[in-house]
């Protein structure tokens, strides 16, 4: 691979793009504008992500707000049914608040497909393990393409009813996934559980997840408002964008919603709240949680430095592409997680979370001179750690939740739009005259490599 290793450095070097391209032929780097905000490319009646407006032309920040279908997350998590993930739900994937009625149905349907097909667990998740959940979901949901009675057909009719069967399987196949990654790869024992049709797609989580079943209703409701937080979050973001992108090419559902995983798997995006936990326990290590505010400055100084942690420079938890002021999502989840935190006698733990978020929310205006509020994913990671979820389940928990999404702007897509999404790229190479092989010459005659 030696050459090889030369060569790529070479390529690197001949084909960098410069960032002053992209200003100079008004080319939108990352589909976004200069002034950070998001190239709008399409129209949804499903969601909408508000973090600033507009005056004058000058982009303003204000608080932020997350709509589904136009009503307020705040309403929703405030008002909502003992079930509100399959509220939010309901409401996403047909456009209205359900009745008692409508939402007792759409459970009973979902309820019905809580269990994965006969023989799957045996043939697809028992005899393939995996380190690592998020992959093994991937192949897991293409899987499913061989059980369904009609695979191929995308009519948004059919779509519905593969989406609802596969948001129904969701509970069993990730727990499945982790119980079994825990028999191979940490030599534990291994215990599979089955879902119940009474209870909630949140009360199934736990009670697969947990040997004795058992949970608190305060558990339940804190895990149920986390997956009603994160179902949507507008059509823009990567892995919604991902979904409809390849659905837009006539692949089926379980194409999209894998390449939708693998989006959600990355960092930057759904596994985040993993890098938030695991950045807190480094700092716990490195200070305590009885340390005081000028003993995390510090910390936080050396994190902007590049010189603690991952290197990255980045307070993971703090700052969004789109909210300025406040992040909704990550409001809800702190009440949410004080109350967890007072039956869990976390009370430390919590506090030392809000001082980090008051103390790096400063530290970024000092520095950066950026107006930066808490995101979901610093106390999200929180409540999963006061669920006692393991940390190999945080993304996948995100899948579960956010599929709802993914299905309800695919179907949207599908009956509104029905294009391919193709954006256009620019070329800025060079242009050459073909030169016949023996009288190419590059670097390496000139020892230049």
């Amino acid at each position: 691979m030696g050459s090889m290793d030369a060569y790529f450095h070479q390529a690197v070097v001949r084909n960098k793009i410069e960032n002053e391209l992209y200003r100079r032929y008004n080319v939108k780097k990352g589909l976004r504008n200069e002034d950070g905000t998001g190239v709008r490319i399409g129209l949804t009646r499903i969601a909408d992500v508000i973090g600033y407006t507009y005056e004058n032309e000058q982009k303003r920040p204000c608080e932020g707000k997350l709509l589904y279908r136009g009503y307020e997350i705040r309403d929703l998590v405030k008002n909502k049914a003992p079930m509100g993930f399959e509220e939010a739900g309901f409401l996403l994937l047909f456009g209205w608040l359900p009745t008692q009625r409508q939402l007792q149905e759409f459970h009973d349907v979902l309820a019905q497909a809580y269990e994965l097909p006969k023989h799957f667990m045996e043939t697809n998740i028992l005899l393939t393990p995996s380190s690592h959940l998020m992959n093994r979901l991937q192949q897991m949901v293409l899987a499913l393409f061989d059980y369904d009675k009609a695979p191929e057909d995308t009519s948004p009719a059919n779509i519905l009813r593969q989406g609802m069967d596969l948001m129904a399987h969701m509970p069993a196949l990730i727990t499945s996934l982790f119980q079994v990654k825990q028999h191979h790869c940490d030599r534990q024992s291994l215990t599979i559980h089955y879902p119940q049709e009474p209870l909630s797609i949140a009360e199934n989580i736990l009670y697969l997840l947990r040997e004795d079943h058992t949970y608190s209703a305060a558990e339940a409701q804190t895990l149920d408002v986390l997956l009603m937080l994160h179902a949507d979050h507008g059509g823009g973001n990567n892995s919604t964008f991902t979904n409809v992108v390849v659905a837009s090419t006539g692949s089926d559902l379980y194409s999209t919603i894998s390449a939708s995983i693998g989006s959600l798997k990355g960092p930057r995006h759904g596994g985040a709240n993993l890098r938030v936990v695991e950045m807190m326990q480094c700092i716990r290590e490195e200070i305590s949680y009885q340390a005081d505010d000028a003993a995390l400055r510090q910390v936080l100084l050396r994190i902007l430095d590049h010189d603690f942690y991952d290197h990255s420079g980045l307070l993971y938890g703090i700052g969004h592409a789109i909210y300025t002021t406040s992040d909704p999502r990550a409001e809800i989840i702190r009440s949410y997680c004080e109350r967890l935190a007072k039956e869990k006698g976390m009370e430390d733990v919590f506090s030392f979370f809000l001082r980090y978020e008051r103390c790096a929310k400063a530290l970024m205006k000092e520095i950066k001179g950026v107006d930066a509020c808490a995101n979901v994913d610093l106390y999200s990671g929180l409540a999963y750690t006061m669920l006692s979820i393991p940390k190999d389940l945080y993304t996948p928990l995100f899948v579960c939740s956010r599929i709802v999404g993914w299905i309800a702007h695919n179907i949207e897509n599908k009956l509104y739009d029905g294009r391919i999404m193709r954006p256009a790229t620019r070329y800025v190479g060079e242009l050459h005259s073909y030169v016949k092989m023996e009288d190419r010459t590059y670097e390496e005659d000139d020892n230049r490599i």
